[in-house]
């Protein structure tokens, strides 16, 4: 099979410049293009440069339909409404969508799912083998512990992080509700603050916090009565994420239409 031909959306952020070196670096995939907004001083520059990589040559573009020509795959870690604006151009092209946008909301995720009946899409709040990993971990703790046991979520990250909780602190959160046999909307203790009364039975609750430089930390707490029980992961790098991406949509390549996870990538689903 020929090489996966890559659009990286966000080219000239942090993440879509992780994601030109990381593919630059993987054989079976090769950067056809890189998407920026609309307006960016970065518009025409070269992504390899941008990435700290000699010129490739793959000028930054805001025009996604022509760069999707002759493209089989798009990294998407943007926002919320680019992201949503790709997904009707990437479904229309017949071309794999790997998300890794956080933030989405739930009309958000309306839209993704209206076009997983005829496009590729694979989506998670967090790309890395370890987190995906941790998920797993999590569904099985809080299957195994009643609710003599609260679980809290507690994430960190670098002080430009515009959205809170974190994508993989609300996954992680998704995962205990799973594991317990409820719907976290309806069991979500976010933000305390003020007198507000004792913890109530059965919630999970979040906490943000926001500095320097972190690239990510997540640790999902069981609270007994005599003890504790903390899983925890810690990226110290956002490549990790990249790669992690990166064999998601070398996984997706040919698979059926459909919305798939990084656990459907991993084998993790049935875990």
């Amino acid at each position: 099979m020929s090489d996966m031909r890559l659009i990286v959306a966000g080219a000239g952020g942090r993440m879509g410049r992780a994601l030109t070196r990381v593919i630059s670096e993987t054989k079976g995939a090769v950067l056809t293009g890189a998407l920026e907004a609309p307006g960016s001083e970065l518009l025409g520059k070269d992504a390899g440069m941008l990435a700290g990589l000699p010129p490739n040559g793959i000028k930054l573009s805001a025009d996604l339909w022509t760069l999707s020509a002759d493209a089989d795959g798009i990294l998407d870690f943007t926002v919320p409404g680019a992201t949503i604006a790709n997904v009707a151009i990437a479904a229309q092209r017949g071309i794999v969508h790997v998300i890794g946008t956080t933030g989405l909301s739930h009309s958000d995720d309306a839209v993704i799912k209206s076009v997983t009946s005829r496009a590729v899409v694979v989506r998670s709040g967090n790309m890395s083998l370890g987190v995906n990993l941790l998920a797993a971990l999590v569904k099985r703790v809080a299957q195994s512990l009643d609710e003599g046991f609260d679980i809290e979520v507690l994430e960190m990250h670098h002080k430009a992080k515009i959205d809170a909780p974190s994508g993989t602190a609300l996954m992680l959160g998704e995962a205990a509700a799973a594991g317990r046999g409820i719907v976290l909307d309806q069991h979500s203790a976010r933000g305390r603050d003020g007198v507000t009364g004792p913890r109530r039975a059965g919630d999970i609750g979040f906490a943000s916090l926001r500095g320097g430089t972190a690239a990510g930390d997540h640790s999902v707490i069981f609270a007994g009565a005599s003890e504790r029980l903390v899983l925890s992961h810690h990226a110290e790098d956002r490549t990790l994420f990249a790669q992690g991406a990166l064999k998601a949509a070398l996984w997706a390549h040919g698979k059926a239409p459909g919305l798939y996870s990084m656990a459907d990538v991993l084998g993790l689903a049935d875990f």
